[in-house]
C-alpha cells in the first residue's frame, strides 16, 4: 500500500500562486510515476500533470504548461505542484495519485493509489 496526503490548497487571488505538496509513504519502492489531477465543481476529474519516481520524466496538460510545475523532493518523499499565475477557471479540488506500473500516465485508470484531495479557490 501507499498513502498520499496532499497539503498546500487554499484560498488565492487571480495572478497569484500557490504550491501543492503530496506526501508519499509505504510501499513507495513501488511506485513508478505520481500525478496530479483536479476535479471543478460539476466537470469531470482531469490530468494536470505527472511526473516519474526517479524524475526523470514529467508531463502536463498541454493547456497548463508553463504555468504549472511539476517537481520531486525524493529525500522527502514528497512531489509538488508549483501553480503561478492562477486564474478562476483553476479553482477545483486538486488530487494527488500513484501508480506502480506503466502506463499513460494522462488517465487517471493508471493510477493505483489517490490522496484525500486538497482545495484550490481562486477569486477574481
Amino acid at each position: 500500500q501507499v498513502q498520499l496526503v496532499e497539503s498546500g490548497g487554499g484560498a488565492v487571488q487571480a495572478g497569484g500562486s500557490l504550491r501543492l505538496s503530496c506526501a508519499a509513504s509505504g510501499r513507495t519502492f513501488s511506485v513508478y510515476a505520481m500525478g496530479w489531477f483536479r476535479q471543478a465543481p460539476g466537470k469531470e476529474r482531469e490530468f494536470v500533470a505527472a511526473i516519474t519516481w526517479s524524475g526523470g520524466t514529467s508531463y502536463y496538460a498541454d493547456s497548463l504548461k508553463g504555468r504549472f510545475t511539476i517537481s520531486r523532493d525524493s529525500a522527502k518523499n514528497t512531489r509538488y505542484l508549483q501553480m503561478n499565475s492562477l486564474k478562476r477557471e483553476d479553482t477545483a479540488v486538486y488530487y494527488c495519485a500513484a501508480t506502480t506500473g506503466v502506463g499513460n500516465l494522462y488517465y487517471e485508470s493508471v493510477y493505483d493509489y489517490w490522496g484525500q484531495g486538497t482545495q484550490v479557490t481562486v477569486s477574481s
